[in-house]
C-alpha cells in the first residue's frame, strides 16, 4: 500500500490515507501514540487492494468518529498485546481538552466483543476493540508489529480483499 495522505482531526489525532490497487475494501488501523511508530511501515509493505485508513488517536471519541467518516470493512486496534476477545466495560467520562484539538467529552458503556479473525484464545479488556464492537463494526486486537500480517489474512478470507 501506498501512504497518500496525512492530516490531524478536529480532535486533534494524526491521520493517514494508504491506498493499494484498484478495488477492494476500506479497513480503519486504530493506535494510541505510544504504539504507532512501526505502523507506516507496516502498512507500505501490504500488496492489496483497497484502503488503508490510520487514526493515532488518544480517547475513544476520535477513534468512534474516524470509524463512521471511514465506515470500513473492519478496524485492527493495536495493542500492546494480541487479543481474541474481551468483557464489556465502562470508561469513566472524562473531558479531552489538550490535544491540540476541539475539547470533547470520553467515555461511555461498550459490549463485549469477540475478534473477527478467531484466532488465539487470549482474552482481556481493550476500550478500543469495545467502541468499534459497539458500533457493529468487526475488529480485530494485534500488537504493532502483528498489523501487517493481522490485514493480510483478513484481506485474504475477504471476497475481493486481497
Amino acid at each position: 500500500m501506498q501512504h497518500t495522505r496525512t492530516w490531524s482531526d478536529v480532535y486533534g489525532s494524526a491521520r493517514a490515507l494508504f491506498e493499494g490497487r484498484a478495488g477492494g475494501h476500506a479497513w480503519l488501523i486504530a493506535a494510541p501514540p505510544a504504539l504507532a511508530r512501526l505502523l507506516p511501515a507496516q502498512l507500505e509493505s501490504v500488496d492489496g487492494k483497497g484502503r488503508v485508513a490510520l487514526v493515532v488517536h488518544e480517547g475513544l471519541t476520535p477513534l468512534l468518529a474516524a470509524v463512521q467518516q471511514e465506515e470500513p470493512r473492519g478496524v485492527i486496534v493495536v495493542a500492546a498485546g494480541a487479543l481474541s476477545r474481551g468483557p464489556a466495560l465502562t470508561v469513566p467520562d472524562t473531558l479531552v481538552d489538550d490535544l491540540g484539538g476541539v475539547p470533547f467529552r470520553d467515555g461511555g458503556a461498550f459490549p463485549a466483543w469477540v475478534g473477527a479473525d478467531g484466532q488465539g484464545d487470549r482474552a482481556g479488556e481493550c476500550a478500543a476493540a469495545s467502541a468499534v464492537a459497539g458500533l457493529g463494526v468487526p475488529v480485530v486486537v494485534t500488537t504493532p508489529d502483528g498489523v501487517a500480517a493481522a490485514l493480510t489474512a483478513w484481506m485474504d478470507r475477504t471476497p475481493h480483499g486481497r
